[in-house]
This record gives structure tokens, sequence and C-alpha cells, in this order.
């Protein structure tokens, strides 16, 4: 089975060829949040929510908030179970969820798609059961610097556990990694690679095709972090060609507690269950026990029905408004917000590669002499939310010899104005500690 990667039925308000969202092919943000009712929110202050902290979990539409609503008012009931109506129902929407991720992605077959409550819980999944099946003494596992906590501890703890050997692409200063250098690690012949399609602290979107034709050709399987870019920029799993992809439903416009891994159907069925119980059975007997086909094999226990619900609405979501369009969005935003921080802001440093061409959506920075935290603090005043911290990316900020940094991130509903108003919010940090003047 192939599926395609737009949805065959668009949701959200006017979605199609009159869709006000969409105007001389690209969006428009201001309509977009307006079906984000989060965003007419405001402070104790009186101030408009100017949420920038999307890199960390996004906000929901309408359309997703309607979709686990009704199921909870309408057919709440367990799947894969009951044969009476509203489970039956529940049970087609929760795999219609899977077709339409499984689309979204492109993914050849739906049954490759297993439910997991983030990038997570899928990584961990990658690793506790290929892992441990795969990997023995003396194996090496690539990563790089730039890597979520997510996709570098299970792997640490795999490699202590298996007295196998880790080992890091490097980044130059501007936050791209060192393709020269992931050429020779290679010779040390690894079992996997594992690296993030865009990095969540720098932005950096990674050649991830070349990268996974370069690790096959050294005999590596490959498994990919997309949390940061299923909702930023198109993925087709097929054309990357990886082994394996992950990704948080919480980025994308779905819920938290919702996700999936994709992986090939052979490696799937041939890696052990990762966790016991409930829909990842056959038969069960007092002594043995026959495991469920792929996906269910994966998926132990009652799961999130009414978060994967709403991971199949915001892929429909995403998938109308076209991946191709969300990312060219986010590419304007940068060629705007980064030359306009720079001239508003001369001291202000800022991190990653500053060509909006091979970036994200992402922008850390730090005022000199200012800590990140009061940095967020003074600007969640004006109605500005960043974040700040290390973004689960420890090793990164120690490479960059920096503690913290504050972090603004984008979505589809982010507009210019946003970014006027985090120019103007810093310029509002700077008074109130009295730094250079302003």
């Amino acid at each position: 089975m192939t599926v395609t990667s737009e949805p065959t039925t668009a949701i959200g308000a006017g979605a199609g060829a009159a869709d006000p969202r969409i105007r001389d092919g690209r969006l428009v943000p201001e309509v977009i949040r307006a079906e984000f009712p989060i965003l007419a929110t405001t402070n104790a202050s009186g101030r408009p929510l100017v949420y920038l902290d999307s890199a960390s979990t996004s906000q929901k539409p309408q359309a997703v908030i309607d979709a686990m609503d009704t199921y909870y008012r309408e057919y709440n009931a367990n799947v894969h179970r009951g044969i009476y109506e509203i489970g039956e129902r529940s049970t087609a929407a929760y795999e219609a969820a899977r077709t339409s991720v499984a689309r979204f992605i492109n993914a050849p077959d739906r049954h490759e798609i297993v439910f997991t409550r983030n990038a997570t819980e899928a990584i961990n999944l990658v690793a506790y059961s290929w892992g441990r099946k795969n990997i023995a003494r003396g194996d090496v596992i690539v990563l790089t610097e730039m890597e979520h906590h997510a996709n570098l501890v299970p792997w640490q703890i795999l490699v202590q556990e298996k007295d196998a050997d880790l080992e890091f692409i490097p980044i130059t200063d501007d936050g791209v990694l060192r393709l020269d250098v992931f050429e020779v690690l290679l010779r040390l012949k690894p079992r996997l690679v594992a690296f993030t399609h865009v990095s969540n602290t720098l932005g950096t979107i990674n050649p991830v095709a070349e990268m996974t034709r370069m690790a096959h050709e050294a005999g590596a399987l490959v498994l990919i972090d997309g949390a940061q870019a299923v909702p930023h920029v198109p993925v087709d799993v097929q054309a990357i060609d990886a082994d394996f992809y992950v990704f948080s439903g919480h980025k994308m416009l779905a819920p938290t507690g919702s996700g999936a891994l994709w992986g090939r159907r052979q490696l799937l069925e041939s890696m052990p269950p990762f966790l016991a119980g409930g829909e990842m059975i056959r038969e069960v007997h007092l002594r043995r026990s026959d495991f469920n086909e792929i996906p269910w094999k994966f998926e132990a226990g009652t799961p999130d029905i009414a978060a994967e619900i709403g991971l199949g609405a915001a892929a429909d979501y995403l998938g109308a408004l076209g991946m191709g369009r969300v990312r060219e969005h986010e590419r304007e935003l940068l060629s705007y917000a980064l030359p306009a921080l720079a001239a508003a802001h001369p001291d202000l440093a800022l991190y990653g590669p500053m060509d909006p061409g091979i970036r994200g959506g992402v922008i850390p920075f730090n005022i000199p002499g200012i800590h990140p935290h009061d940095v967020a603090q003074v600007l969640d005043r004006t109605g500005v939310a960043v974040r700040a911290g290390h973004h689960c990316t420890m090793p990164l900020h120690e490479r960059l010899d920096l503690p913290a940094t504050a972090r603004a991130s984008f979505n589809v509903y982010t507009t210019r104005a946003d970014i006027d108003a985090l120019i103007a919010g810093i310029a509002e940090v700077k008074r109130v500690f009295g730094v250079f003047g302003a």
C-alpha cells in the first residue's frame, strides 16, 4: 500500500481552493491564528499572548480540539475490543488517524506507523527493542553534538549495558554538522547512526537524505529524530530513505501524549515487543504468548485514544495548509527576524546558521550581562513567551561554551507582529536591567 503526501479531505475552516488561510500561494498567519483559541487570551496585565515557544510545544487549533472533544462526547470507548457501535467507531477513528499520519510523512504502509506518547518514547522503543537485540560489545553508534537528550541518553544507557561505543559528529561554530568528520567516523563501520533532522536549539536543518545515503553505504542503519522537522518542513520518509523516523504530536499542533515511530516493516517485524500486555498479544497461555502483528505488537495496553485522534486531525490540518507553504512561511519569518533583531539590538548574541535556507524557525539568543532566565521573565511581563535554559541540549551548550540561552521559536500562527513584540520586549529587558543605556 502506498499513500500520498496530501490528505484526501481537508480539515479546518474554508480548506480548499478558496481557503482564506492561503493567499497568493502563501499562508496568512493572521487568519490562521484565529483558529487557535489560546492566542486570543491575555496575561494578568491584560497584554495579548505573543507565543514564541512552539519548539517546546505548539498550540492547538480548534479542529484538533474539536476532534478530541467529539471522541469524548460521542463515542468514548476502547479500541480493538468492543463490537458495539461506539466501540467500532472509536477503533475506526483511531486507525483513521494512523492513516492520516502515514499519509502526512508519505509512509509506504500505514502498518509501519507505531503510535507512541512522543519522540522520546519512540527512540527508547528502538533502543530497547532493536538495540538490545543487535548491538554487541565493541559496536559503534554515531550521534551528533547537537542532539536533544532524548536522542542521546537512551543510546548512552545501551552502550554502557553492551560495552559498545558512542562517537559524535562535531559542529562548526555556526552550528552546521561537519560532514567531513562524519565521513571519517563511518570508516568505523557503525551499526547505527542517529541524528536530528532539525536542531531544536540552533534551528539547523541537516541534510538528512545525504547523511542517510552515506550511512547506508557504510552498512549502518539510520534513525532520525524528526520532532522539530515534521511540524515545519515537508517530510517524505521514502525520499529520505532512513530506517526509523520519530516525532512528537505536541510539537505539530497535536495534543501532548501523542507521537509516532515510523520504521521499515521488515525491521519492525524482526524486533521483539517493547512493552507487554493488552493489545500487543494474539494469544496468551500460562507459559507462553503469541504476539500481535505490527504495529499493534508495540502498542501495549489501552492507548491515549483521544490524543492519537488529535494527532490525526493535526496531520490533516497541516496537510491542508501544505507543508511547502509552512516551510516558506517560516523562511520568510527568519528573513525578517534575523536582520531586524540585529539592527534593533546590535549587542544581541545570535546563534545557529544565519542562512534561512538551512534553518528552521528557531532563534536562540543572549543579551550580554543578563541571564536568559531574567530575560524570559521580563519578556513574560510584556506578554512575550520564550523559553530559557539549555533546551534539553546540555552537551551542545557546553560545546558553545554557554550556560543557557533564551529561545524564540515559530509556528504557522506566528506573525511579523510577534517578532516586533519580541524586539520591543528585549528593549524593555535592557531598560529594566539598565544595560547599554537602553
